[in-house]
Parts: structure tokens; sequence; C-alpha cells
């Protein structure tokens, strides 16, 4: 499959940009050697729907959604818009001095219509990173404000991304970030990750979702009930790799949860605005958590901004304090991102999104991923759940045995699929894909016959492994 090339819209003098790139531009998450030695970065220059095109006029068709965030799609007029009308009347106004503005009042009443149930308060801010720490402080200060301080610990679970500032990469259960900064900071546990394929193959999953959730009550007891604040995890960790929980194990997390008056935190930025074929990933497994973060597809990545969803009974206990939440940002609440999140939310509404990714898009990617996929003797597994999804690179069919030492099989297959014109990450020995919602049948054909593609062509590069 040869990609297709595109006139870019403007004129960019492409070879200088990349110079400057490597001059003075450090992206994020990078290695800056890699960068240098590449002679800087691939230029996106333009995008239409769920397709990106690059500064010599490739097409790539983005398995990615951006970030796990263009759930609406790329060039959507209606948002520039209202980014536009709102900035004419009000660019900008914090909420420090008892003071609001309009939009950030009217997204957080949608919101919570959406969240439902007692999470009826929204703190925003303007990264995923920033909401989880959001969560970080919050809870800490609701413990002392009911009169336990100390309730500090939260648990979380190994290969969990919660975001890249130092509270919330501590949160999270990735070592390699631990590794530069100090972290994690104290007051913080991890136990196991509910990874079936990778951690428990051939397990019987009923068995493991009890032993997985098991292993966060054992370490409650542990640490002692009293001195733990929170559970906190992703419907479905993203970064981690797409790993979809067994079925009950949400269900025996959250009860664990009320067994020790734990407070139950849901990280929504990639499950959240229907990617799951929910509103929110919580409401796909049934649970109710005290407080959700959000972020990515709350403005589909239209511009900067997050959320933080709180149950009654927490802000109940912040107002009999009469103090201060000595906490937020200068652009907390920015009133065009909340403008633009709020019209966001109109487009998935008005185009039933949420409700195509559960009864059409996703069930056809995941027949698609079943019968071209899952058959290929590179694979060891295809899974996915909603519009979100991974496929295992095995060394041998019906194991979960990897190629060579492990983690050099992903990043080839990655390669050959943007070679071939498909946008998808790769997390170790795995391929994930989170696609824009809008994604159509047509492009899903082409996102699944591409990493086919792919993984044959790199058959003897992973043979070579070993």
């Amino acid at each position: 499959m040869v990609p297709t090339r595109h006139v870019p819209v403007r004129n960019y003098d492409i070879p200088a940009l990349r110079e400057l790139d490597v001059a003075h531009h450090l992206p994020a998450q990078s290695s800056y050697k890699l960068q240098a030695d590449m002679g800087g970065s691939r230029i996106i220059t333009h995008a239409k729907g769920s397709t990106v095109y690059d500064g010599e006029g490739h097409a790539i068709l983005d398995g990615m959604a951006g970030l796990w965030c263009v759930n609406v799609g790329y060039g959507r007029p209606e948002l520039v818009e209202v980014a536009a009308r709102q900035m004419e009347e009000l660019p900008y106004y914090n909420t420090f001095f008892r003071t609001a503005t309009v939009p950030p009042i009217e997204l957080a009443a949608k919101v919570a219509g959406l969240l439902g149930g007692n999470l009826k308060h929204v703190f925003f801010n303007n990264s995923g990173s920033e909401s989880n720490d959001t969560v970080f402080r919050l809870v800490r200060t609701y413990w002392t404000m009911k009169g336990e301080p100390n309730r500090t610990i939260f648990i979380s679970r190994h290969n969990a991304y919660h975001g890249s500032t130092v509270a919330s990469a501590s949160l999270g259960g990735m070592e390699y970030m631990h590794v530069q900064g100090g972290l994690p900071i104290p007051g913080i546990e991890h136990v196991m990750q509910p990874y079936l394929f990778g951690e428990a193959f051939g397990e019987d999953p009923e068995a493991f979702a009890t032993r997985a959730a098991n292993a966060i009550e054992e370490r409650i007891l542990a640490v002692g009930p009293e001195n733990v604040a929170a559970f906190i995890g992703e419907p479905v960790q993203g970064a981690g790799g797409v790993i979809i929980p067994p079925p009950g194990y949400w269900q025996k997390v959250e009860a664990i949860c009320r067994k020790y008056g734990i407070l139950l935190v849901s990280d929504e930025v990639i499950c959240g605005f229907g990617r799951l074929g929910e509103w929110f990933g919580f409401q796909h497994f049934g649970i109710r958590p005290d407080i959700v973060s959000m972020a990515k597809g709350l403005s589909s990545g239209y511009l900067p901004i997050s959320a933080t969803g709180v149950s009654s009974e927490i802000v109940d206990v912040l107002r009999a304090s009469g103090d201060d939440f000595v906490h937020g940002y200068t652009y907390s609440g920015h009133p065009v991102c909340a403008a633009v999140a709020l019209r966001n939310i109109q487009i998935i509404e008005d185009e039933h999104l949420v409700e195509r990714t559960r009864e059409d898009t996703g069930p056809y990617l995941a027949k698609a991923m079943a019968e071209r996929l899952a058959p290929h003797p590179l694979v060891g597994e295809a899974r996915s759940l909603g519009l979100i999804g991974a496929v295992e690179i095995v060394a041998e069919k019906g194991t979960n045995r990897r190629h060579g030492a492990g983690g050099q099989a992903g990043p080839i297959v990655r390669d050959a699929c943007i070679a071939r014109g498909l946008m998808v990450r790769a997390i170790r020995d795995s391929i994930v894909m989170s696609p824009p919602l809008v994604i159509t049948h047509a492009e899903i054909d082409q996102l699944v016959d591409t990493i086919v593609a792919a993984l044959d062509a790199s058959a003897d590069q992973l043979a070579a492994l070993g």
C-alpha cells in the first residue's frame, strides 16, 4: 500500500522548519538525540476528518486520534467559529477573585449532567496531568477536613499512566518515568494491573479478575485501611497498552473501596467522551466513582482543557469547613477553551457519536480485527472495546512469547505502519489504536489491512530478533 500525497494548504519551507525543530524545539516525551539524528521531526501541516498530512504531502490515517483525543475529527469549522466568537466577546478572565465567566459555568453543568448520579461538581484544569494533580490535592484535603488526616495513601497500579507532572507521574505506575526526577513521591502504593494476556496467560478470566482485585485489598490491609485515601485507575489502561480488564474486575474493586471507606477515582482522560461507547468508561463497567478526571475528548484536542468531576459528598465537606481550597491555575475555566469544549460535546450529541461507537463502528472494528488480525501468525491477541484496541505481537502463535528480549517488536511494526500511511502507537510488543470517533467503515478497513501488511513486511526483521 503506497501512501497518497496531498498538496499542503500553505507553502511551508519544510527543510528550514526541521532545522529549527532541532535547533530550538524540545518535543514532549522524546529522545533529543534521535530528534537530532533524524534531522528533525516529521512536520504535520494540516488535517481533515480522520487524516493528517505532513509537509511532504503524505496522507496519514490517524489511528491514534492525535494523542487519544480528536474524537470529532479534524477540520471542524463549528469549533473554530465558537472560539473566534468567544475571543471577540471575552478572550480571558480568571476564576480566582470570586468571579466566573459564562462558558465554564455552562460547561460544568453540562459535564455534571453527563456524569450523572452525585457527580455534580466540576473543577477545571488545562491537561489530564493537572486533572490528576487536582485529584491528589483534593482527596488529601477532603480527608483532612473530614477529620481523618492520616488518610493520605493512594493505591494505583503498575503500568498505569496518570500524567507527567510530579504528582500524576507518581500516581502512574511506569517505572521508566519514576527513574527521572526521583519519583514516586511518598504515599503512593502500586499493585498488579489486570493484564490477562501479559501476566496471566491462560488463566481463567474470572479467577484472574478476583486475584487482581484482591491485590488491592491486600495492599490496603498491609498499609492499614485507616491510612488509605483513594484508589485510582483508568477503566481501560490506555498508554499502558490498552489493558482491558476481565469481566467483574471493576465491580470487585468498587466493592473493596466501599468496604474500607476509600474513595474511588476513575481516570477518564482517555476513556471519556465516547471512546468505549458510553460517555464515560465507568458507565460502561457499571460502577459509581467518587471523583472523575477527564481531558482529551472534552475538547477533542482543539484547545487545552481538562476537568475533575467531584461528588456532592466531597464538596459538602469542603463547604462545611469554610476554608479555601488553595489550588488552581491561571487558566482554570478558560472561557475560550470552555466554549469550544461545550460545542464539541454538542457535536458528539448531534452526530450520535457515542451511540455510533457502541452500536456500529466499535463492533465493526472488533469484527475486522477478529477476522483479519487475530488469525495472523504473528498475533497473539487482537482486542478492542469501542474504538480503542491493541494487537499483541508474539514469536509463537498460541503463546505470549515475545521476540528476542521483548519490547522491540512494537516499534518495528509501528514504523512499517507509518511508512504505509497509518499512524499507530507502539507500546512494548503491541500496536495500539484509538481512532477518531468519526472514522468510517472504509477507514477501519484501511487501518486493519495496513497493520496486516506491516506485520507481513516485518516478519523477517522480527524473526531475526529470535
